[in-house]
C-alpha cells in the first residue's frame, strides 16, 4: 500500500466527487492549535471554552490520580504550579455552530479518515450524534481511535515519507436518527473488482436481510458499477455503504485495502484469494443466524473519571442521559 492510496481515501479528497450520492456534510480545516489541543497527553482532560454558555459542557473530567500532579499547595507563589487555563477555539467554534445549524442541528463527527467511534460511551445519548461545538470537542478529544489518524495513519505503507498529512479537516456529517445500522454494508474492491460484501454491523442478527439478501447484492452491484468503480482512482480498497427504505444507495466512507480497515465477516486472506481467474467472484456475507453474531466490545463509561457530585455539571448531564434512556423504554417502538 502507498501514501497517495491511503491519501485517496480523506473524506475531503473523495467526497466533493461523490457529494451526490453521499450524505450532506461540511468540511472545515482544523487550526493546528486544535491538533495539539488531541494530541496533549500532559494536561488533564480539559474541555475547551465555550463562547455560548447555553452550549458548554464541564471543563474538566476528573480523575483522582492527577491530582498530585495539578493541585497548588497552600501559600505557594510559583505560577509555574498554577493549573493551565482551558484552551479556546472561538473561531472555529463558531464555524462549527454554523454547520450545525445548517445541517439540520445535529451532527456526527469524523476527522481525514476516521470517526471517534469508541468514545460514544462519552456521549449522553450513547452515539456520535453532537448538537453544539462542546460536545463535538468532547467525543474528539476523549477518543483513542482518533490517535491513528493523528500519528500513525501512514505506518503501514510501503513508500512511507511522513507520520502525518500536513493538514486535518473536521468532517460534519448530518445526523439521520432513523438509519438502521443494519443496512450498512462494507464493500471490498480488489484489482479493480468488486469481491467482497459484509453486513457491517455484525453484532446482532437481522432475520429480514436474510431475506433481502439477492435484491441486495443486485443495487450494490449496481451502484458499485454505475457510480464507484470509474471515478475512484485505487485499484483496491473498501467503501462502506447504506441502503435507504426506497432501495437508494448511498456513500458513506472509503478506506485503504487491508491497512487498518476492519474485514469484519471475511478474513483478509480469504479476500485476497477471490481473485483466482474467475470473472464472478463477488460474495456477500451476513449474520444468518444468532449462532453467527460477532459480539463488539461493550465499553463502559470510566467512572471514576468524573466528578459527578451536586453543581460539578456532570451530575445534570447523567441525569439528562438517564432521562432519555427512560423515554427509549417508554417508547412504543421500544420492544420491536
Amino acid at each position: 500500500m502507498k501514501e497517495e492510496e491511503v491519501n485517496r481515501c480523506q473524506i475531503q479528497e473523495w467526497y466533493p466527487k461523490f457529494k451526490s450520492d453521499s450524505i450532506k456534510t461540511v468540511i472545515h480545516e482544523l487550526p493546528e492549535s486544535f491538533i495539539e489541543y488531541l494530541t496533549d497527553d500532559n494536561r488533564p482532560f480539559l474541555l475547551p471554552l465555550s463562547i455560548d454558555d447555553a452550549d458548554a459542557l464541564p471543563n474538566r473530567i476528573h480523575k483522582p490520580e492527577e491530582e498530585e500532579d495539578f493541585e497548588v499547595s497552600e501559600g505557594s507563589e510559583d505560577e509555574s504550579e498554577q493549573p493551565l487555563p482551558p484552551p479556546s477555539f472561538p473561531e472555529l467554534e463558531t464555524k462549527i455552530k454554523e454547520s450545525i445549524k445548517a445541517l439540520g442541528g445535529s451532527v456526527f463527527p469524523k476527522l481525514n479518515w476516521s470517526a471517534p467511534k469508541d468514545a460514544a460511551w462519552i456521549s449522553p445519548t450513547g452515539n456520535l450524534c453532537c448538537n453544539s461545538f462542546s460536545e463535538v470537542a468532547l467525543l474528539l478529544r476523549a477518543s483513542d481511535s482518533l490517535v491513528h489518524d493523528l500519528c500513525h495513519v501512514y505506518d503501514s505503507c510501503s513508500d512511507k515519507t511522513v507520520s502525518r498529512p500536513p493538514k486535518f479537516f473536521l468532517a460534519l456529517r448530518k445526523w439521520y436518527s432513523s438509519l438502521r445500522p443494519e443496512m450498512e454494508f462494507r464493500c471490498f474492491v480488489r484489482n479493480g473488482i468488486l469481491v467482497g460484501v459484509s453486513q457491517r454491523e455484525v453484532t446482532g442478527f437481522y432475520p429480514a436481510l436474510v431475506e433481502k439478501k439477492d435484491e441486495l447484492i443486485t443495487l450494490i452491484q449496481r451502484f458499485f458499477t454505475n457510480k464507484v468503480k470509474q471515478s475512484f482512482e485505487s485499484e483496491s480498497y473498501t467503501f462502506d455503504i447504506y441502503v435507504t427504505n426506497d432501495e437508494r444507495v448511498k456513500l458513506l466512507d472509503f478506506n485503504p485495502w487491508v491497512a487498518f480497515t476492519l474485514s469484519l465477516l471475511f478474513t483478509w486472506e480469504e479476500l485476497e484469494d477471490k481473485l483466482n481467474g474467475e470473472e464472478d467472484c463477488l460474495e456477500f456475507r451476513l449474520v444468518e443466524s444468532q449462532c453467527g453474531v460477532r459480539p463488539g466490545l461493550k465499553t463502559a463509561v470510566p467512572y471514576d473519571y468524573l466528578d459527578t457530585s451536586p453543581g460539578s455539571g456532570w451530575d445534570e448531564f447523567l441525569r439528562k442521559a438517564d432521562e432519555q434512556l427512560a423515554q427509549q423504554i417508554r417508547s412504543p417502538q421500544a420492544g420491536a
